[in-house]
């Protein structure tokens, strides 16, 4: 009976009909995430596999590296942004707040994807850091190519990579409706 029971549970799981894939991936703030996907042109369904990966939809995350909220994102790249032409209106220091938080990570988001030209890249450096990203791709490109998951030496950027694009296809698949996904 638990070989049929896990059996069962592995095929559902590999599966992924949309009522057990909600389960274990929530959707919350959707408002919120709409608005920002809107107004920087970055997919609703990036930014919301972007935050699940990040916290689970949980504001009072934070990271041992000092990341804080939905989105994890460190004061210093809050301050960054905060400065750049056409500014968020948002204070850095009000980054906890989810509204802020995913301003703030939508706004990077985007501005990784225009100065990559390339989302997976943008996701690597979103979570690796822009300047080990742009030592990749050079690396990449001195090889005579674009760059890929292997190219990227540290495992945890390049299971970040793959857990957001795979949760990425589930938040299009599962909540596209309810994210405005065209």
């Amino acid at each position: 009976l638990l070989a049929v029971i896990v059996t069962a549970w592995t095929a559902i799981h590999r599966a992924m009909p949309a009522w057990y894939a909600r389960h274990w991936y929530p959707l919350e703030y959707v408002t919120t995430i709409r608005t920002h996907a809107e107004q920087t042109g970055v997919a609703p369904e990036l930014i919301a596999a972007v935050i699940w990966r990040e916290s689970d939809f949980n504001p009072s995350a934070r990271s041992s590296q000092g990341a804080v909220g939905l989105m994890q994102i460190l004061p210093a790249t809050a301050e960054f942004i905060s400065t750049q032409p056409g500014g968020l209106g948002y204070s850095a220091d009000r980054l906890a707040e989810p509204e802020v938080n995913i301003a703030f990570g939508s706004w990077y988001l985007h501005y990784l994807i225009d100065k990559y030209g390339d989302e997976r890249v943008a996701i690597a450096a979103y979570n690796g850091g822009e300047t080990n990203a742009a030592g990749w791709v050079k690396d990449a490109a001195a090889k005579g190519r674009h760059l890929t998951l292997d190219d990227i030496p540290f495992p945890e950027t390049r299971a970040f990579v793959k857990s957001v694009e795979r949760a990425r296809a589930i938040y299009r698949r599962v909540y596209g409706d309810e994210l405005g996904v065209r």
